[in-house]
């Protein structure tokens, strides 16, 4: 039997499950990626004696494709569960915030907001129809349902730093999707989060190898640079290496980069599409910040919107004794942010950690990491699924599933998968054995 081809452009997570699902069903893969490696978002550094991702990773019980992948590649033992802690930082105070006892003592707010709080928290991750409230902007209901209180002393700091400009745009539906990944994480106020032994680097070392025992071909160093077509279908495309001709064509990366691709037609879903950039600064340090994994920065002044000291999730003991933290912000291309030096980055990023906890000193820091994307997620603003391309676009052959398709769920490993397996399923490869777990992903396009 002649195997169908298969040319996948991209390989961070989706353009690798999905070459792993085609080659699985016996199709002659290759997969083309820009940089000189794989693995996008997932890529990992030495710290500590072990491997830590770029930007921050976990994962959610409730990842069922994910949890599936890691079983397939025979990974399942390598998962580490651990009870996590939230916190936030606001008026110059730590406040945990990992239940109803936790919100009684929010302080910033009423008992009344606290209330209104705890209803309309559950009424979005549990109850709301995401699809009924697009064109609602978050902000604006907040103020309505949640009340002034509680919008002003948690929720609009939150949204102002993680969207900047954006911030009064994000649609109704991209909150919705962020409450029920976090709320249905958490198992009686508890919440339980997933992580890698060795880091992600375990699952995209594996994931390689098994690619490359079905005979996909993985080159790097190979942006799209042309699609080749006549009459409505595509003939081939071009990298900067070489050409590649026959079968069909696969498009994952971000759709910021299509501008540069000749022959790309117009409607190819860039539509006005934009992206945030990340930063994330990480501090190796021979002593603790606090006792809160997670902890989300609401007051002003401060350069970035989370704190995750990830030897709180993680012990210490595997790097060494360090203790790792954490200090991200996404920013809008429009941002001093977005043109910064390392040596910028760091010199704003780590002084106001005093105002979190005032014993700190510079002298704690070991070593400093700066890590900077320009591409970490897509601006959601309203009705967003009106930009959402079609992955089977006007060209015969050429499809398209990239980080626009995880709308309105929250870009993850997890969500990854999942728009991977859509994708296939439009181009004919059965991926019915993948189960779907409470992803909200690839819901549009498809």
């Amino acid at each position: 039997m002649k195997k169908e081809k298969l040319t996948v452009v991209g390989g961070g997570m989706t353009g690798l499950a999905a070459a792993y699902f085609a080659a699985k069903a016996g199709h002659s893969v290759t997969l083309l990626e820009g940089s000189d490696k794989v693995g996008g978002l997932l890529n990992t550094f030495e710290i500590g004696g072990n491997q830590l991702e770029h930007y921050y990773h976990h994962f959610f019980m409730q990842d069922a494709e994910l949890h599936w992948l890691m079983k397939e590649l025979g990974l399942e033992d390598d998962i580490i569960y651990t009870k996590t802690s939230m916190g936030v930082f606001r008026n110059g105070k730590i406040y945990g915030f990992n239940g109803a006892l936790d919100l009684l003592k929010f302080k910033p707010v009423s008992f009344f907001d606290k209330i209104r709080f705890g209803f309309t928290s559950l009424y979005l991750g549990k109850v709301a129809d995401w699809r009924k409230s697009e064109h609602i902007p978050t902000l604006k209901w907040f103020y309505k349902w949640a009340g002034k209180g509680m919008t002003e002393a948690l929720w609009k700091p939150m949204l102002d730093i993680k969207f900047g400009p954006y911030a009064d745009k994000v649609p109704l539906a991209w909150m919705i999707g962020r409450l029920a990944q976090r709320l249905n994480s958490r198992n009686d106020g508890d919440e339980k989060l997933a992580y890698i032994k060795g880091s992600w680097k375990t699952l995209l070392d594996k994931i390689v190898k098994e690619l490359e025992l079905l005979g996909v071909e993985i080159k790097t160093q190979e942006p799209l640079l042309e699609i080749q077509h006549e009459e409505g279908e595509v003939k081939g495309i071009k990298t900067a290496k070489g050409e590649y001709v026959g079968g069909k064509y696969l498009i994952t990366i971000p759709s910021v980069y299509f501008e540069k691709v000749k022959g790309l037609p117009l409607s190819f879903g860039g539509n006005g599409v934009t992206y945030f950039g990340a930063v994330c600064t990480i501090l190796e340090m021979n002593r603790s910040l606090s006792n809160i994994y997670w902890m989300n920065v609401a007051d002003e002044g401060f350069p970035f919107g989370g704190v995750i000291e990830h030897t709180n999730m993680i012990p210490k003991e595997e790097y060494e004794g360090s203790h790792i933290v954490y200090l991200s912000r996404y920013f809008a291309m429009s941002e001093d942010l977005a043109q910064m030096s390392e040596d910028e980055i760091k010199e704003r990023m780590i002084p106001p950690l005093k105002r979190i906890n005032p014993a700190f000193s510079e002298d704690w820091i070991k070593k400093v990491y700066v890590f900077k994307t320009s591409t970490a997620a897509t601006v959601c603003d309203l009705d967003f699924s009106k930009r959402v391309p079609y992955c089977e676009t006007d060209l015969k052959n050429l499809y398209v599933a990239n980080m626009a398709h995880i709308y309105p769920d929250e870009r993850s490993t997890n969500n990854s998968i999942r728009v991977a397996a859509e994708a296939c399923k439009v181009m004919g490869i059965d991926t019915s054995y993948v189960p779907y777990g409470a992803s909200l992903s690839a819901k549009i396009g498809f």
